[in-house]
């Protein structure tokens, strides 16, 4: 059992509450069975009751109660079909059908967001009216909201507010039967405590009861008299959001250790709230939340929703693999060999791989075929309950359901989307039930429910830590509050108020204003720091690195209050040296058979990153990007030339205007081979005229000094003792001899780079190794060689390599006389530097970042 301290202004405060409530049923002669006392929020009754017992001990209670207990225990009129239910699963599909009958179809999948939360933010303020007077609030915000607006940029704003009103007008509250004879007879003192927030049903309860009613503020109650000194406040300030998540549990550590308990650890940032409760987790500590998850955070929410997103026939490849690693491994087996064969073909959308056969791959095959056994159902158009149906049973299929039915956030995803059988009745019935929806819409209703939706685990009741929102500290006994998250982005002392909703109509139709959100901000942070043990924690630097100050909070509460520095509480450790030197292994029991000329690059720019990539066969798994890079480009590029060449080659035409169709038809072909997307490949088609008419004119003077096209693309290999030389030729032309004598070999290797980058390659002779490569795959003792800059705003031109044989022959001296020290047992160390180091895969494992 948690021994539990006791809080004795806490205690003070809810004396002298009582003690009024009590008074006042004594003058009026009224029994405490006959009282009911509302609290502003649910997590006060219990304490209340707790309270009442303790100073109190003899005799009868008043009953404690919310607003909404108190009706639902009264047993309100369950909600009608048509009515604002406060449940976005119907809702959803109800205000859909409104905005179609209102003319909004159009808009409606845009609108239907902006109108629930309107709809929400009106019902509370229309359930504080007392039913008698109701017509004359609704008449007043008819007349408010068809007021002319003064331009036409908040139309749709304006038509999802009338939706929304008239919406809510329909609807009878829940509340309405507090307001009954039979209600106000039965309870003969109505006690509302107020919060920070004035309740407006509250105020109108107590107007309706008239004499026989109480209002206490609390606030006032549970500060004490004199001047306060925030000595027992420490401040954090941390470098970052880690930083500030460690300190936090550390604070929270060291506050259970001192046994000042319970704890509140105060939410203000949903990510940092949770990396601070997995700290304390992970360290044993019992953590009660209070505040909860929003539900679609969860790892059930993820599951359900990868698999929606990746049924889509636009799927992205990567949105598929998210989907099929959120399955259990027995489902999908092969999944490890999909997915290397979808990198290594580098396909971004799912459909695109269907044209890629994988009869060698049985495993991969097979697995294809299941996952579209999957996907096809979800597909077309159905009513959702059709669509739950469908995905119910595709959970079931996919290994899923039965897991999440075993999990408390499985089953409150199950429950909420209304997917155990059974619950689909609450949807039958509704206006806009029978609507059919796409798949995109049935996704974005099922986003919708789950963002709405909440998730409390399940925790001890004695917890020793308390997760909630900084407003619920008020009249709790908590020893001690964490505060974390009070920069000045996310501890705002004005924070904006809920809803698009302007100035005047938030005064003309009784919702919160700037004003008082502040007001109630201001006065939660002065309850909130008369915790007996206070931390607040900053952040000063955001996650782009932005710096960051203390919220204006904190920074007049250092100034008028002081404040003590705070201290560190993490328990450092003495870890040993392990000093990390450059590693420099030896490859000699790993012989390559073959070498190309990357490899080869590699072995010249660093030994370690070609034991790493080229003897160990390590390699970084291909991105699948979303976008056609520069890569793609040259791939398609190669291929059109290809096409073009050996086109015009089986068919020759010196016409020009055949020659542009050639092309254009080889590019056309390239697309259709490579299956790029034509939306994706758009920026590159683009500059495509400027690029084929600037080849053409090069390949017109190309050919009038005498060369021809003979091979493209030509996969090429040399024995070079035990090891073979291998790589592909973009292509070989045949060129007239200088000296009047035979045909010439020309090796062509196309360039898409910058002019002055090609320049570069030719001016570092022997340190460039491409054509002298490309040139020992040949056996002529007579060979020329060149890059070919193809420029895409039209701009071709050639940069011969000069003197490539004798380049040749030292090239091959040089790779015999490595691979022989490599296999002597040469070491291979990590000599990168610059550039090379930038973008290499190695780099995590020879660690060069960290070497002593």
């Amino acid at each position: 059992m948690t021994v539990i301290a006791k809080n004795i202004l806490v205690s003070a405060g809810w004396q002298r509450v009582l003690q009024q409530v009590a008074d006042a049923a004594a003058q009026r002669g009224v029994h405490p069975a006959s009282v009911v006392v509302l609290v502003p929020y649910a997590h006060l009754m219990a304490q209340a009751v707790r309270q009442w017992a303790e100073h109190f001990p003899d005799g009868f209670m008043p009953r404690f109660e919310t607003t909404r207990n108190w009706a639902t225990s009264l047993g309100a009129e369950p909600a009608s079909h048509t009515d604002f239910q406060l449940d976005v699963a119907c809702d959803a599909l109800t205000g859909r059908s409104l905005l179609e009958a209102a003319g909004l179809g159009a808009q409606s999948e845009s609108m239907i967001t902006l109108m629930l939360e309107m709809a929400q933010q009106l019902a509370t303020v229309a359930a504080s009216v007392a039913p008698a007077q109701r017509d004359a609030w609704a008449a007043a915000a008819r007349a408010h909201l068809n007021a002319p607006l003064a331009g036409d940029a908040l139309q749709l704003e304006a038509a999802a507010a009338k939706v929304a009103l008239e919406w809510v007008l329909a609807t009878e509250p829940a509340t309405d039967v507090l307001f009954s004879d039979g209600v106000r007879q039965s309870v003969q003192l109505l006690v509302a405590l107020e919060g920070f927030h004035p309740d407006p049903l509250a105020t109108s309860l107590l107007a309706h009861w008239g004499d026989a009613s109480l209002s206490i503020s609390l606030p006032p109650a549970f500060l004490e008299a004199g001047e306060f000194t925030a000595d027992h406040v420490a401040l954090h300030s941390a470098l970052d959001a880690e930083d500030e998540a460690q300190r936090a549990a550390a604070c929270v550590m060291e506050h259970l250790a001192q046994a000042h308990i319970p704890v509140a650890l105060a939410a203000t940032d949903r990510a940092l709230t949770r990396r601070v409760a997995a700290l304390l987790e992970g360290a044993g500590v019992e953590v009660k939340d209070e505040n909860g998850w929003t539900l679609s955070t969860t790892r059930a929410a993820a599951q359900v929703m990868t698999g929606l997103r990746a049924a889509a026939w636009h799927a992205s490849t990567d949105d598929v693999l998210d989907w099929l690693k959120h399955l259990p491994p027995a489902a999908v087996p092969a999944l490890p060999s999909l997915e290397r064969w979808l990198r290594s073909l580098g396909v971004r959308k799912w459909i695109q791989s269907q044209h890629y056969p994988s009869d060698q791959l049985v495993a991969v095959t097979a697995l294809r075929e299941q996952i579209e056994a999957w996907r096809k159902p979800m597909s077309g158009s159905h009513v959702l309950t059709e669509w739950l149906a469908t995905l119910r049973n595709q959970l079931q299929q996919t290994g899923l359901w039965d897991a999440m039915k075993d999990d408390t956030a499985g089953a409150k995803v199950l429950a909420e989307l209304r997917l155990l059988t059974g619950l689909e009745a609450d949807l039958q019935g509704l206006s806009g039930a029978e609507r059919r929806m796409s798949l995109t819409q049935f996704t974005r209703w099922a986003d919708d429910v789950l963002e709405a939706g909440r998730y409390r685990t399940d925790s001890m009741p004695d917890s020793p830590v308390i997760v909630l929102p900084m407003s619920q500290v008020l009249a709790r006994p908590f020893m001690a509050l964490v505060l974390p998250g009070c920069d000045e982005k996310r501890m705002l002392a004005a924070p904006e108020p809920p809803g698009p909703w302007t100035r005047a109509q938030r005064e003309a139709l009784g919702l919160p204003t700037r004003e008082q959100t502040e007001h109630a901000q201001r006065e939660a942070w002065k309850q909130a720091v008369r915790v007996p043990h206070v931390d607040i924690l900053w952040r000063t630097s955001d996650e782009g690195g932005e710096p960051l100050l203390a919220s204006s909070l904190v920074l007049a509460l250092a100034l008028d209050a002081g404040g003590r520095a705070g201290n560190d509480a993490r328990v450092a450790r003495e870890l040993p040296v392990a000093r990390i030197e450059m590693p420099a292994p030896s490859g000699a029991l790993l012989p390559l058979q073959k070498l190309s000329s990357s490899a080869y690059s590699d072995l010249r720019h660093c030994p370690y990153r070609f034991w790493a990539l080229r003897q160990l066969r390590l390699h970084e798994a291909e991105e699948l990007d979303a976008a056609v890079d520069k890569r793609d480009f040259g791939t398609w590029l190669h291929a059109t030339l290809q096409h073009f060449h050996e086109a015009l080659h089986a068919q020759f035409t010196d016409d020009a205007a055949a020659r542009t169709a050639l092309m254009d038809a080889a590019a056309e072909r390239a697309t259709r081979e490579l299956h790029l997307d034509d939306g994706d490949f758009l920026p590159f088609v683009a500059g495509w005229p400027a690029l084929r008419d600037g080849y053409l004119r090069w390949f017109g003077k190309h050919e009038s000094q005498g060369a021809r096209f003979q091979l493209a693309e030509q996969d090429a290999m040399q024995p070079l003792g035990a090891l073979t030389l291998v790589g592909k030729l973009d292509r070989i032309d045949l060129v007239r001899a200088d000296d009047g004598g035979g045909d010439t070999r020309l090796v062509i290797d196309y360039k898409t780079e910058n002019d002055q980058t090609t320049r570069k390659r030719l001016a570092a002779g022997s340190e460039d190794l491409q054509l002298a490569f490309y040139a020992a795959l040949l056996q002529d003792d007579v060979l020329r060689a060149a890059y070919v800059n193809v420029g895409e705003r039209g701009e071709t031109r050639m940069y011969e390599q000069e003197d490539v044989v004798p380049l040749r022959d030292e090239l091959i001296a040089g790779i015999q006389h490595d691979m022989a020290r490599i296999a002597a047992g040469a070491p291979m160390p990590a000599l990168g530097e610059g550039a090379v180091c930038g973008y290499c895969a190695a780099r995590g494992l020879c660690r060069k970042d960290f070497w002593a």
